[in-house]
């Protein structure tokens, strides 16, 4: 399995703090965003390469930070090209990137780079052991404006997603999905083919809800919190937080 992490964006919301420097390397305590989920997924025997995907512009930045880092697993840096928000490639096209560029054909975790997880992905990977199927993520979300401002589904009683909206006005249920997938090798056609048949480019969420209506989907629940970098003030918070 493939551990892809997409970290491409240009995070404005917290400008100047990542005006020119990229917010998963942003300290949080004695470790970076990507380092502290990177330390929990690098012992995983399912793992055999941690591949981040990030722009033109802090290409050299990841480049500098992987000179000073040591995992058993071994780390690549793909370039997407962008030099702006404004002509960012879109989390999916990153993804697909990353696919064609390391000649992938194999299993992929597929995570944002710009949450803290209260919890080990060891269980995420357990469940697609068990599934057999991609997976993804969902949490119990009571508040209605964050729901509509997420990915929701619906499911069944064994948690196979029956439909997934995004941003929805009237959302389906209560079940929220944050940034995190794993998507079987069996799916690999799909996803390379997504783009022509509709598939959004820009949020992640986009191409789970395009496997939603063509393959079998299961979500697991969140076993414990969450924690997204969004904005100058959750910065602050986690600081907080986590030191």
């Amino acid at each position: 399995m493939k551990n892809i992490i997409i970290a491409a964006g240009y995070a404005t919301r917290l400008y100047p703090l990542t005006e020119n420097f990229p917010k998963p390397l942003l300290k949080v305590g004695d470790r970076n965003i990507l380092e502290r989920m990177l330390d929990d997924i690098d012992p995983f025997p399912e793992i055999d390469s941690h591949i981040i995907v990030t722009n033109h512009k802090f290409t050299p930045i990841f480049q500098e930070w992987l000179k000073t880092t040591s995992y058993e697993k071994t780390v690549t840096i793909i370039d997407d090209g962008t030099t702006s928000n404004d002509k960012r490639l879109g989390a999916v096209r990153d993804l697909l990137l990353a696919i064609k560029d390391c000649n992938i054909n194999d299993d992929i975790m597929v995570l944002a780079a710009d949450n803290i997880l209260e919890f080990s992905l060891r269980g995420f990977i357990d469940y697609f052991n068990e599934k057999g199927t991609s997976v993804i993520m969902c949490h119990h979300e009571p508040e209605l404006k964050r729901l509509q401002r997420t990915g929701v589904i619906a499911v069944n009683d064994e948690m196979k997603v029956l439909e997934m909206q995004e941003k929805p006005e009237t959302p389906v249920s209560n079940w929220a999905v944050p940034p995190f997938y794993i998507y079987s090798k069996n799916d690999l056609p799909l996803i390379k083919e997504c783009l022509d048949h509709g598939c959004g480019f820009d949020a992640p969420g986009n191409l789970a809800h395009y496997l939603t209506e063509t393959s079998a989907l299961h979500a697991w629940p969140m076993p414990a919190g969450r924690f997204d970098i969004g904005s100058l003030d959750s910065y602050k918070e986690a600081q907080i937080r986590f030191s």
